[in-house]
């Protein structure tokens, strides 16, 4: 069967004209495809005001958490109440939405009796329910125009392992719990209308993909089922050679590479999840991008066969990080100890240690920090590593500071020796840190001081522009 999975992220569904388009996209799709699964991230803004309602029962603030709450119940409400639904229909996803944020309200309650730091579980409990709810009114809005639709939670398709925040699905053990729940509706022609982002335990204890995970859980079911493609819905035209919130420029790339598309999204392309192409290359399913506003566009197709193979740089990244030196030669040892301690106040993300250097005066290691790690976490790890070095004997005198990785994306990177020394010539005002280059063969990342990152940013895409 020819099956098409389909990921709407927040942006794409949280408007009647937003959804309006949904509905014409899948009913287009539905005509062209055997079998469809859809996957629902929660509204834009939801995940975060769940995560600060958390935050605030733990803390035993009922007023805060109740305002979040309830405000989100306002949101979700108002937003049915504008879709063109039967008074049965409305009415069942009122009743559905209540019960959803009601068991929610329970769960603030038992966590704002208990006393401590906010844990990772306790979070991972809660912030599900924005995807339960998304998923709810999207196939409510599909039964209303005549498809066969259910919302179906993944905490009973997803089984993961327990690391909380970021957890890492099992995928022989969501095969079998694929083929029980989820494969019988596609053989009957429903559209499962699926939650991204979460998942469950072997024993049913609630987990989360990460921030973004909702592409990844798309990822996942598209290799269980042997999905044809994957697409990915969004409010960009696809994949960009940069940012256009920072480069007025930037162009949509026709066709990426998994290994070049992998790489985009861990140096800081927020367009997908970062871990979502492995599974998608070992399997070669092919994954397109396109913008939900823009259905008859092409966006941008990632494929086993989609890099072209001359010397054209694909696209240019940044992503924020810390460095920590020190001026003399010093021992490194210590500082994964600091590293192994700061990790853990990065629920969300995986801090990696990608490029260290020493010379006979200094030393100099360097942190990237996730997009998954959210908007906080240069702060709050700052704050954790200059606590954890100045605790350390051994490493008393090393100092944090802000940095940027600026990234050169494109595939074979590596034998191109000529594009080092052109972007080394084109930046030659600007002071590099460190400079890497990717094992994956399709990257090469250099260090910045941040009051550099914008210039650095527009000269290298410069040459993505010129080299094409």
């Amino acid at each position: 069967m020819n099956t098409l999975v389909m990921k709407f992220g927040g942006s794409s569904i949280g408007t009647t004209d937003a959804l309006t388009q949904v509905l014409s996209i899948v009913l287009h799709e539905r005509e062209q495809w055997d079998c469809l699964v859809l996957v629902a991230s929660a509204l834009e803004g939801v995940t975060d005001g769940l995560i600060e309602a958390a935050h605030l029962a733990q803390m035993g603030q009922q007023r805060g958490y109740r305002r979040i709450v309830a405000n989100l119940r306002t949101r979700h409400l108002a937003l049915i109440d504008e879709l063109p639904l039967g008074t049965t229909e409305r009415a069942a996803l009122h009743a559905d939405i209540d019960r959803l944020l009601f068991d929610m309200l329970d769960l603030y309650q038992g966590m704002a009796q208990t006393t401590g730091k906010v844990t990772p579980e306790s979070v991972d409990a809660t912030i599900g329910v924005g995807e339960k709810l998304a998923a709810r009114i999207i196939a409510a809005l599909l039964r209303q125009n005549n498809l066969r639709s259910v919302a179906l939670d993944t905490t009973s398709l997803i089984v993961t392992d327990d690391v909380p925040g970021n957890a890492t699905p099992n995928i022989a053990l969501t095969r079998t719990q694929i083929a029980q729940n989820l494969l019988p509706l596609l053989e009957r022609s429903i559209v499962p209308v699926v939650t991204g982002f979460i998942g469950a335990t072997p024993n049913g204890k609630p987990t989360t993909l990460g921030r973004g995970g909702s592409d990844y859980t798309a990822s996942v079911l598209g290799v269980c089922i042997n999905a044809t493609e994957i697409w990915i819905w969004t409010d960009v035209d696809g994949m960009m050679t940069a940012d256009p919130r920072d480069i007025a420029d930037a162009r949509v790339i026709p066709s990426l590479s998994y290994e070049e598309a992998a790489e985009m999204a861990y140096f800081g392309a927020r367009v997908l999840h970062t871990r979502m192409i492995g599974p998608l290359r070992d399997d070669k399913i092919p994954l397109r991008v396109k913008n939900v506003y823009k259905p008859q566009q092409i966006g941008t197709l990632i494929s086993d066969g989609g890099s072209a193979r001359s010397h054209t740089l694909k696209a240019i990244t940044y992503i924020p990080g810390l460095a920590v030196e020190a001026k003399r030669t010093s021992e490194y040892s210590p500082i994964p100890v600091v590293y192994d301690k700061v990790v853990v106040a990065v629920p969300n993300g995986q801090i990696d240690i990608i490029i260290s250097a020493q010379s006979a005066t200094h030393s100099l290691a360097c942190f990237l920090i996730p997009t998954t790690a959210g908007s906080d976490a240069i702060h709050t790890i700052r704050l954790a590593l200059e606590e954890n070095l100045q605790a350390n004997p051994l490493t008393q005198g090393w100092t944090v500071k802000n940095i940027t990785f600026v990234t050169a994306i494109s595939a074979n990177i590596d034998n191109w020796a000529t594009i080092t020394a052109t972007v080394l010539q084109r930046l030659k005002n600007i002071r590099i840190l460190a400079l890497s280059q990717g094992p994956s063969n399709s990257s090469l990342t250099l260090v910045v001081e941040n009051k550099d990152s914008e210039e650095t940013l527009s000269l290298m895409h410069d040459l993505v522009i010129n080299s094409g």
